[in-house]
């Protein structure tokens, strides 16, 4: 593979989980406002269910060298602090 093609791939992956973790928080912050509090059953399957999914899309572009540990780490990390920070603000809001 050409440098210049697997440094698009590259981006091009890590643009896709970025995108996945974004639809990911979307569906949890429409899930709050409209179906259910974060205590309901139904809502911590879902997410279970959404960051088991983005995390196993994550190891897989690892994987196959499309993206590092480091970046994969970033992308959880920062849904999840996204996703605490949707929670408290519907907690205390």
């Amino acid at each position: 593979m050409h440098m210049e093609t697997a440094t698009e791939s590259r981006d091009q992956a890590y643009a896709v989980l970025k995108a996945d973790a974004e639809k990911i928080r979307q569906l949890i912050e429409v899930q709050m406002d409209n179906l259910t509090m974060p205590q309901c059953p139904l809502y911590e399957e879902v997410l279970d269910t959404q960051m088991f999914g983005l995390s196993r899309q994550i190891d897989f572009a690892i994987r196959l060298n499309l993206i590092d540990e480091q970046a994969g780490k970033h992308i959880i990390n920062e849904l999840e602090r996204k996703l605490s920070a949707l929670h408290e603000a519907t907690v205390n809001g």
